[in-house]
């Protein structure tokens, strides 16, 4: 029963969080050093926080570390959903691009924010290196994985794609994204996923009820699980966006997607690649 709290607690963060970027990223673009300035005051916080829970074993110390973490995380998703960090790119991709040229030029259009969350686990690695409570880093580690395992899979290709979820200042990056009824990274995906969470879920079962391992292990198990969850959005033609319509109040306007694409496209939540407010007009997205 006590591991029921931090399971719910990690559920309603996920849920929560993503409705409040979606929300942010809605506001008026006057606002947007606003949210990228305090994001990021909140982030240091939470890396101070890592910092000064290192060495805390209790059930506090590892709900600490998990939002210390999230914190952080939080802070790298607002500067790339506002266009403060994106990459070198910023152009559609060309017309009829296939293969390894396609794939450079996506990553150019995301290397620096990619390489600002290997700073953060860098650094998040740094201040609990050979601590007792290194929670903080396993879970910004899953927010990384799945988010790079989304990203690889919208790429390759999947049938539901949040084209009319992204802000216009980053509709060019859904040139980059691939319309598919399957590609052969996903099923690898979902299954490394629920069998990491089923691991961490046997180390939390044998803890001490509610204890700092119990939680520990239960927080970032449940976020693997929705973190593979979020991955089954992307191919099952469900309304899961509904989930998070009220975060969606802050936008007048929503991209549409194009003539030849699904309405069932869903938003991503906080675990994966994008999630992001539909601002815009119509984009377009290759069905390489």
């Amino acid at each position: 029963m006590e591991l029921l709290i931090p399971v719910a607690l990690t559920i309603f963060v996920w849920w929560f969080a993503t409705g409040a970027v979606l929300y942010l990223n809605g506001l008026p673009a006057c606002t947007f050093r606003w949210s990228n300035g305090i994001t990021g005051l909140i982030g240091l916080c939470g890396l101070f926080a890592l910092y000064l829970t290192r060495e805390d074993t209790t059930p506090v110390g590892a709900y600490a570390a998990f939002f210390g973490a999230l914190a952080v995380w939080a802070w790298n998703e607002m500067s790339f959903l506002l266009g403060h960090i994106t990459g070198s790119s910023r152009e559609d991709c060309p017309g009829g691009v296939r293969g390894v040229r396609r794939f450079i030029l996506a990553t150019r259009s995301i290397i620096y924010h990619e390489l600002v969350i290997l700073a953060s686990a860098a650094a998040i690695a740094l201040v609990t290196r050979g601590a007792a409570n290194r929670f903080g880093l396993y879970t910004f580690l899953v927010f990384w994985v799945m988010r790079l395992s989304t990203k690889f899979n919208i790429f390759l290709g999947v049938p539901n794609i949040t084209v009319q979820f992204l802000p216009k200042h980053l509709a060019y990056l859904a040139t980059y994204f691939a319309h598919r009824p399957m590609n052969l990274l996903f099923p690898f995906s979902v299954t490394a996923s629920t069998l990491a969470a089923a691991w961490l879920i046997h180390l939390a079962i044998p803890a001490p009820a509610g204890g700092f391992e119990s939680v520990g292990y239960a927080m970032v198990a449940t976020l693997l699980v929705l973190g593979g969850l979020e991955h089954w959005f992307l191919v099952i033609p469900l309304p899961f966006g509904e989930l998070w319509s009220w975060g969606l109040g802050s936008r007048e306007d929503r991209v549409q997607p194009s003539a030849h694409k699904s309405e069932k496209s869903q938003p991503l939540a906080l675990t994966s690649a994008i999630a992001t407010p539909p601002i815009g007009g119509p984009i377009k997205t290759s069905r390489t």
